[in-house]
């Protein structure tokens, strides 16, 4: 049996990791001996990782980090003789993937997973590249994400292999209510663009009075946020469940500045609901403009706006739009194919590197080397 140690640093549980608790145990339905080892600083989210990648019937293994790049992780998984090595963002990448060249992991793939404001920093953009040379493959979320990471940190965009993110249905959804009402779902931190969800609700207020937000989530922006929000906003702060929110609203908005993938409209369209979205990262992929919910530019408070307007006033249309965008999550982006996607770009790689190894020991041989 194929042995794969996935590694990742974890400090609650969104969006890379929740991929994770869906792909994982598929990998392991498809005979694949697939662990993970959960770096943390001893963050409860870590913690509720763990319990439940147990509970799917995951080997999973806790290493504490004492600081940021611990030596103690590559001296750790220099041990270890996975037949794969798989990391997961960037403090796995530049700690695991040495360790596994080093250890002569037979295959190396690395999982890009997102947007975040440390990318244009050139220190971390040369790190972030250092790292990638010891991986054999590389995945990307998304094509957006791809193309951001060739644009920002000088990746070879032709290095990445794109899987989506999938998800798994659930049964069919309530139809969305009648009225005007909204919802956002995310961390209350800068790169979602939630204070322009804020200006663009309170534009689209003064012709719709009767339109509510609810902005379900937690972070060191909710201060802020909660001061300039405008009447008919509720903070729902942290939502383990999140499908109650998607259903009891009409229309869900994601005015991200940058979205590696987008998981929030994947589930949006899962419960059968429109969404309006950025258009950055892997967001215009999950949303068909004007098929399965709107695509705006970020940071246009106008365009938010009247994005708003136009749906919120027209039910029918949303109707309609959450059914399609429902067909599509269901018919685009099954987990099942996702986990496809990842064993057969397993497989694929470790038989080109198998079949590679012997013209490459006559090679040696040919030259007098050893």
């Amino acid at each position: 049996m194929t042995r794969v140690l996935h590694v990742q640093k974890v400090s609650g549980v969104s969006g890379s990791e929740a991929h994770l608790l869906s792909l994982l145990p598929r990998l392991r339905a498809r005979g694949l001996d697939a662990g993970i080892v959960v770096l943390h600083e001893r963050e409860p989210g870590a913690a509720e990782f763990v319990e439940r990648m147990r509970a799917a019937g995951v080997p999973t293994e806790a290493w504490r980090m004492r600081f940021d790049l611990d030596p103690s992780v590559p001296a750790r998984l220099l041990r270890r003789r996975p037949d794969i090595l798989h990391t997961h963002l960037v403090h796995a990448d530049v700690l695991g993937l040495p360790a596994g060249a080093a250890a002569r992991v037979p295959l190396r793939v690395s999982t890009k997973h997102g947007f975040n404001e440390f990318r244009g920093n050139p220190l971390v953009a040369r790190a972030d590249r250092a790292a990638a040379r010891f991986a054999h493959r590389q995945i990307a979320i998304s094509a957006g994400l791809a193309d951001y990471l060739a644009a920002t940190e000088g990746f070879d965009r032709s290095a990445f292999t794109v899987v989506h993110y999938g998800i798994e249905p659930g049964p069919p959804p309530p139809p969305p209510p009648a009225e005007p009402k909204l919802a956002a779902v995310g961390r209350l931190i800068p790169i979602k663009g939630l204070d322009v969800l804020l200006r663009a609700f309170a534009t689209a207020r003064r012709e719709v009075p009767a339109l509510a937000l609810e902005l379900a989530g937690a972070g060191r922006l909710e201060a802020e946020l909660r001061a300039a929000a405008p009447d008919g906003v509720t903070f729902l702060g942290r939502v383990s469940a999140v499908a109650p929110v998607y259903e009891r609203n009409a229309i869900v908005v994601v005015p991200s500045r940058g979205e590696g993938f987008g998981m929030v409209a994947l589930e949006a369209a899962e419960r059968g609901r429109p969404s309006i979205v950025s258009a950055v990262g892997g967001l215009p992929e999950i949303v068909d403009d004007g098929a399965t919910g709107v695509v705006v530019p970020p940071e246009d408070v106008d365009a938010l706006a009247r994005a708003i307007v136009d749906l919120a006033g027209d039910p029918e249309r949303v109707r309609r739009l959450g059914a399609a965008a429902r067909q599509r999550a269901v018919d685009s982006f099954s987990a099942e194919a996702e986990a496809d996607a990842v064993a057969d770009l397993y497989r694929t790689a470790l038989h080109a590197r198998s079949a590679a190894a012997p013209a490459s020991r006559a090679i040696r041989k040919s030259n007098g080397t050893r």
